[in-house]
């Protein structure tokens, strides 16, 4: 029986355990999710509870790192997940109350938000931040989670730390779209981004799309921040020199990134409307498609004052205007330039060009880089009444006509240089600059030389010279036609007049340098000056067969130089000179033979005449004389007997016998001295007859020359002057007209008329025809609208670059 009862008690419990599980089944999963929840609130709360009332001894002791309290009384140490988890979002560090016990009260201080969380702060210049386990040393950046624009988005310039950043990153790469945003960029961006932050901010070969996340912050703080914070206007001169550093490492290799930093750079140099602009030194700008608005409110401010424009400011005018082009020359030998073009420049306009006041007014719209700037208002300047006067193109072709003047005389030095840039100090190099532009050494040397001669001349060996200049090697013939042309410049002359084409000096050869007339054209080619200089070389070539170029021989010459009022001032000093060197080295009658033999017999007669008055200048005839006279005669190719009798003519009016001419051979005889006054008389007439015959070949050789014009072999080609192509192809006007357009995104129809009117354009026509250009170049157009008239941004972009 016992068994049985117990069979069937295990039975129903199996049954029951059967309709347990079967009940249990039945039961909704709503209500199985519900009494989970239940259990686990009262498990916490238990759990809660038991926490509050254990104390542990140790803890008490050793109190926790996050807790403040006071030094007499233990506290419970907070839990440690509860205090990470209020680091990572509290933002103040405060007391903060967390319950109490046993009449005891625990308090510990909530730490701050990790750096950089929370609402973006602006790192000053200066200073580094760590980002992404990255130091950015240099400040300029903003860093946080929050910075907001109108659209509601984070700027695209803010350096969130919350997001994530790849182990590595290469800045060489292009890896973000034409608008980038920190925030959108993908993590080997951010890590790209990073390093060239940490780099310096110099990498040449950095895209460029990270310079421009870099420049939406400088432009964020120097326009957004400085309307309402003093503090970032203090930031303007820093910025401004990080954009041009910027510009002298990116803005060659992008001509968008060029235009929007020059834009800055004028805000914050404008920003504050300094009065007389032209008066101050000028800032550092990149060279872009328009002036920059700098230099424009300086020449609007002087027109308006009725000032000359400066030196200073027409120089960096010149530099930066589109429309001029600096060749070469310029640019390679910049220091230089700017030296001549001041002379220059104060050659045209003395104290300086003086502006016209036209209708055009100028102003400045900025177009912003940033994406951060769309939803606020428009960022302008306007500056009352102050034309904009460089629409209009006269000022800018006198403008050119400097430069011009001002480069030229630059080439020979400037292609030397090009060729070995290590002879730039040489003496080689010296010699290609006009003297004015001579190193203070040199000036010097050249001064004491003007100080000896005064305005005479004085004579040396050639050595001596070139010594004194500093010369190391020896000199050749086209290194003594520079010497000769660079001390022309300094007024200086230089005889023998190798750049006449005479023979260059030996260096033991003795040269006559001699005061030159300044503001006098130099004309030795003329022919009256040649006459007169064969003449001289002849009357030496007598005067001297005795031996003895006696004192009243020089004597008679130099008063018949002097006599010669058809030659200018710098011909008659040079003549003097040639004339002293004559005396020491007549010149040879064989070489003259050549200068000679075109000339007809009756004029060939004439000069003999002539020469048999020099030879008796003296009042004596010497025997070595007539045999010089009768060489002469037959270089001319006259009867050497004529000698005789134009010698005894000349001495007594008679024909001359046998004995005459027998007494002249032995002993020679002396003048008449009124038939000798008489004679020198007749000097200039000879002379003047002679230059007739010069001017005439000179006329010939010319027409020759012009026939065949050909470059001598060897020689470099002259650097061609070009001239900046006007915009999208245009002529001078439209160009103007488009290049102001492009310097605002929109214009109203009356400013318009002002900027065409400046320029005499009629408007309408010249907007469609720069429209029509601007299909042609860029397939698209440059404007839409009539009044507003709005400019294509992108067109803007094309332009840039």
């Amino acid at each position: 029986m016992g068994k049985k009862k117990s069979s069937n008690t295990s039975s129903g419990v199996v049954i029951l355990l059967i309709g347990a599980v079967a009940l249990i089944a039945a039961i909704p999963k709503e209500v199985w999710i519900g009494a989970a929840l239940l259990a686990g609130v009262g498990i916490a709360v238990y759990l809660y509870s038991k926490s509050k009332s254990y104390r542990s001894p140790a803890v008490d002791e050793r109190p926790s790192a996050l807790e403040s309290r006071p030094a007499t009384r233990p506290e419970v140490a907070p839990q440690r997940v509860a205090a990470h988890t209020i680091a990572r979002f509290s933002e103040v560090d405060e007391p903060v109350s967390t319950g109490a016990g046993q009449g005891r009260v625990s308090a510990f201080r909530i730490p701050a938000a990790p750096k950089g969380f929370g609402q973006a702060s602006w790192v000053p210049p200066g200073q580094s931040v760590d980002v992404g386990g990255v130091t950015i040393p240099g400040g300029m950046v903003y860093v946080g989670t929050k910075l907001q624009t109108p659209a509601g988005a984070n700027d695209p310039c803010l350096i969130d730390p919350s997001k994530s950043v790849a182990r590595q990153g290469d800045y060489t790469e292009r890896q973000m779209g034409y608008w980038p945003s920190y925030s959108e960029i993908s993590g080997g961006a951010r890590r790209a981004y990073l390093n060239w932050l940490a780099g310096g901010r110099k990498g040449p070969e950095a895209d460029i799309g990270y310079v421009f996340l870099f420049f939406y912050g400088l432009e964020r703080r120097a326009i957004i921040d400085a309307t309402k914070d003093e503090a970032a206007r203090a930031d303007w001169p820093a910025i401004a020199a990080e954009l041009r550093r910027l510009l002298g490492i990116y803005g060659d290799k992008s001509g968008s990134f060029r235009g929007y930093a020059a834009a800055l750079l004028d805000w914050v140099a404008l920003a504050e409307h300094p009065v007389r602009l032209y008066e101050k030194p000028v800032l550092s700008f990149p060279k872009t498609y328009e002036l920059p608005l700098y230099v424009r409110l300086a020449l609007g401010q002087a027109a308006v004052d009725g000032a000359p424009v400066p030196v200073h400011l027409a120089l960096a005018w010149a530099r930066l205007e589109p429309n001029i082009y600096l060749r070469t020359p310029a640019t390679r030998c910049a220091a230089e330039f700017e030296q001549l073009f001041a002379a220059k420049y104060a050659e045209a306009f003395g104290a300086g060009m003086v502006m016209p006041r036209n209708r055009t007014k100028l102003k400045l719209v900025y177009r912003p880089a940033s994406a951060g700037f769309r939803g606020y208002d428009e960022f302008k300047l306007t500056f009352r009444e102050t034309p904009d006067v460089t629409v209009l193109t006269a000022p800018v072709k006198k403008l050119q006509e400097v430069v011009e003047a001002a480069t030229k005389p630059l080439e020979p030095f400037s292609r030397l240089v090009g060729k070995s840039p290590e002879a730039k100090d040489s003496l080689e190099a010296l010699l290609q600059l006009p003297a004015p532009l001579w190193p203070d050494r040199a000036k010097k040397t050249l001064q004491d030389l003007k100080t000896s001669m005064g305005d005479g001349m004085v004579a040396m060996p050639f050595q001596d010279l070139l010594s004194s200049l500093g010369a190391k090697t020896a000199f050749t013939k086209d290194k003594t036609i520079s010497l000769a042309r660079t001390l022309e410049s300094a007024n200086v002359g230089l005889e023998p007049d190798v750049l006449a084409g005479a023979k260059a000096p030996k260096p033991e050869d003795k040269v006559v340098l001699f005061a030159l007339p300044p503001a006098e054209p130099q004309s030795r080619v003329n022919g009256p000056y040649l006459a007169a200089a064969l003449t001289l070389q002849l009357a030496s070539a007598v005067a001297s067969a005795d031996g003895d170029f006696g004192t009243k021989e020089m004597s008679h010459l130099r008063e018949t130089v002097l006599s010669w009022n058809h030659l200018t001032p710098s011909q008659t000093r040079r003549l003097l000179a040639h004339l002293r060197l004559l005396m020491q080295a007549p010149a040879s009658l064989t070489s003259l033979k050549k200068k000679l033999e075109p000339l007809n017999l009756s004029i060939k007669e004439t000069i003999a005449a002539f020469m048999a008055t020099v030879a008796q200048s003296d009042g004596v005839v010497a025997p070595a004389e007539v045999k010089m006279l009768e060489k002469a005669y037959k270089a001319l190719g006259v009867d050497a007997k004529k000698v005789f009798s134009d010698v005894h003519a000349v001495a007594a009016g008679v024909t001359p016998t046998a004995a005459t001419v027998a007494k002249v051979e032995e002993s020679g005889f002396k003048l008449d001295p009124t038939r000798v006054a008489a004679l020198q008389r007749d000097t200039e007439k000879v002379s003047a007859l002679l230059a007739n015959i010069f001017t005439e070949a000179q006329e010939r050789g010319e027409e020759t020359a012009a026939e065949s014009v050909e470059e001598e072999p060897g020689t470099e080609p002259t650097e061609s002057t070009e001239v900046a192509k006007g915009l999208l192809g245009l002529d001078e006007a439209h160009s103007a007209l488009a290049r102001m357009m492009l310097s605002r995104p929109q214009w109203s129809r009356e400013e318009l008329l002002d900027v065409a009117a400046d320029l005499d354009l009629m408007l309408d026509g010249a907007l469609e025809h720069i429209n029509d250009a601007a299909f042609d170049t860029h397939d698209m157009a440059l404007f839409e609208g009539d009044d507003p008239v709005t400019v294509n941004a992108e067109i803007v972009e094309k332009v840039e670059a």
